[in-house]
């Protein structure tokens, strides 16, 4: 079936199965429009590295130690999904920088780090209003790179819902 004036899917170029029934089209249609239709409440986050200034008023640091960090986040309605959990970019975002300021607690400051891997696993979503302890620690930091562990738990319960592992490489600063 392509796309016509009665059809719920707005590509010409679509192919949709004669099987599929088109009210589950319609909806799936409609899930992805909802998608991008804009949100005034970030309208405040359309700068450069706004990403930033949104995550840094929703991050608290508990603690900071050689090769550990903890800190909390508040899931707030801007880093949320279309379910009401926290979003999933978000998760990275703060894995990203959680498992890069413990390599800077382990690492000389005059060593570049870059990352080089990121493994995520999604287990269980943090509803919006809800309060996340962030965990990360260096499991290893050598010569070349450094591996960190970053455990995301619901603050009331402590029941795991996002771990994350980053690998780290270090360049070596050319001395030309």
């Amino acid at each position: 079936m392509s796309s016509s004036s009665s059809s719920p899917v707005s590509s010409k170029t679509t192919i949709v199965s004669k099987e599929t029934d088109p009210n589950h089209v319609l909806s799936i249609a409609q899930f992805f429009k909802s998608l991008t239709l804009p949100d005034p409440s970030l309208d405040d986050y359309t700068s450069h590295d706004s990403f930033s200034v949104l995550l840094q008023g929703n991050i608290k640091a508990l603690s900071v130690e050689r090769g550990r960090i903890s800190c909390s986040v508040v899931v707030t309605p801007s880093l949320a999904n279309f379910y009401n959990g926290l979003h999933g970019g978000v998760v990275a975002s703060i894995a990203e920088r959680v498992s890069m300021a413990c390599v800077k607690t382990v690492v000389s400051e005059d060593k570049p780090l870059f990352l080089g891997e990121l493994s995520i696993s999604y287990l269980s979503a943090a509803p919006v209003l809800s309060e996340v302890l962030v965990e990360g620690s260096v499991v290893r930091s050598g010569r070349n790179l450094s591996v960190v562990n970053v455990e995301f738990k619901m603050k009331e319960t402590m029941k795991v819902t996002y771990l994350a592992r980053a690998t780290f490489y270090h360049s070596l600063i050319s001395k030309l």
